[in-house]
């Protein structure tokens, strides 16, 4: 990670990936992975109390000192970003309220943007379910990054770059690569969020608006957390992008550590990945079916 790249291209493959494959060969072993394929109703509460901590958390930055604003920002309020992104993550797979409520996953996913400071929830969604349908799929997944970043963040220095600087590729990646039409929910998506940072500014004033969109901003980039984002399509095994993470800091990202059980089942919970991870991870795919490279060529 810390040298210069070993390889001068994606590692490019033609057959598909291996997520599909998985699951059927799971399910046909242990159907009674079927019963974990329901909404966490959990999500719900532990959402609503992480609204209500950033909003306290407004109140109480908003007359300190501006060094003291940024590192709350940092310790406190980037990680309540960064978890919430990843609620909204599960929201996206309508994990609150199921599959057969929909709208309400995408007014719930709209209500837990309001503390990011920035709108963010519908055209995630969007963008997502391409993630899942064409993983690595070139000029379609948003989330590989693009030839440019593997061509140009490719020292050490460019590289630590590259991770401060997430939050911007993240935005603006989609544009460049996928664009699609702006929907009515992402015009709804924007005026409400526009209309809570207006309210939050006129009642507790810019050191709490600054303290919301810093902590957003710096919770997807320089943060021990981001980590994930890496670790989850990293080639660390040629021919698999897709890698797990087993350690405590799911207890903070709803599981999103659990990345190859999450792909394998993207209907199940976060709550409920632990639970198919002995047999996701027992279970050997093909060595015939590989990935294509995620992040690998960046480090």
């Amino acid at each position: 990670m810390g040298n210069t790249v070993a390889r001068e291209d994606f590692e490019w493959v033609y057959t598909d990936q291996p997520h599909a494959d998985r699951r059927k060969a799971i399910l046909a072993k242990h159907p009674e992975i079927k019963a974990l394929m329901k909404p966490d109703n959990n999500l719900i509460w532990v959402v609503v109390l992480m609204v209500l901590a950033q909003l306290i958390a407004f109140y109480l930055v908003k007359d300190l000192d501006w060094k003291w604003v940024m590192f709350w920002a940092y310790v406190f309020g980037s990680c309540i970003s960064h978890s919430m992104t990843l609620a909204i993550h599960e929201i996206s797979h309508n994990s609150a309220f199921g599959n057969c409520r929909a709208m309400s996953n995408r007014w719930f996913g709209m209500f837990a943007n309001l503390p990011l400071g920035l709108p963010y929830s519908v055209s995630f969604k969007r963008y997502h379910m391409d993630h899942h349908r064409y993983l690595g799929g070139d000029g379609i997944d948003v989330d590989i990054p693009t030839d440019f970043e593997g061509w140009f963040f490719c020292t050490r220095f460019r590289k630590f770059i590259w991770i401060v600087l997430q939050p911007f590729f993240y935005a603006v990646r989609p544009l460049c690569i996928n664009p699609k039409p702006i929907s009515r929910l992402e015009i709804i998506n924007v005026l409400a969020q526009i209309s809570f940072d207006v309210v939050i500014y006129y009642y507790l004033g810019i050191k709490s608006t600054s303290y919301m969109v810093a902590g957003s901003i710096l919770g997807l980039g320089l943060h021990p957390i981001s980590g994930h984002f890496i670790a989850e399509h990293y080639m660390f095994l040629k021919g698999h992008e897709t890698y797990s993470y087993y350690g405590p800091l799911n207890l903070l990202t709803f599981n999103v550590g659990y990345h190859n059980e999450h792909h394998d089942f993207p209907n199940i919970p976060g709550k409920n990945l632990p639970l198919v991870s002995t047999l996701s991870r027992i279970y050997k795919a093909n060595g015939k079916l590989k990935f294509t490279s995620g992040v690998g060529k960046l480090f």
